[in-house]
């Protein structure tokens, strides 16, 4: 059994027992999160298909833990104009496992 998630902008194919890093979520770190936006739910041989969503199908996920990615930095330069300028970026995530998933 499996099923096709949105969350953060991204979709995501899940199974029971799956870890996955999405974009960050404001839930504490061994809380439970229901995700009702689920796009296609496969189990027993059957598929079903949202229009855009699975009516009453939900997928229950524990947080894991948050986190940052590495370090991407953003170098501008325009030679000989004494231009330069330098940043940096950290994307923050969230780490969930998939508990269950109900159609």
């Amino acid at each position: 059994m499996f099923a096709v998630i949105v969350t953060g902008g991204k979709q995501y194919k899940v199974a029971e027992g799956d870890q996955l890093a999405v974009e960050a979520l404001t839930a504490d770190a061994g809380s439970t999160i229901d995700i009702v936006d689920v796009r296609l739910v496969h189990s027993n041989g059957e598929t079903r298909v949202g229009t855009p969503a699975v009516e009453g199908a939900k997928v229950t996920a524990e947080v894991v833990a948050h986190g940052r990615q590495d370090k991407v930095i953003i170098f501008k330069k325009k030679r000989r104009q004494n231009y330069r300028r330098k940043k940096g970026h950290r994307q923050p995530f969230t780490v969930i496992k998939i508990t269950k998933i109900a159609a």
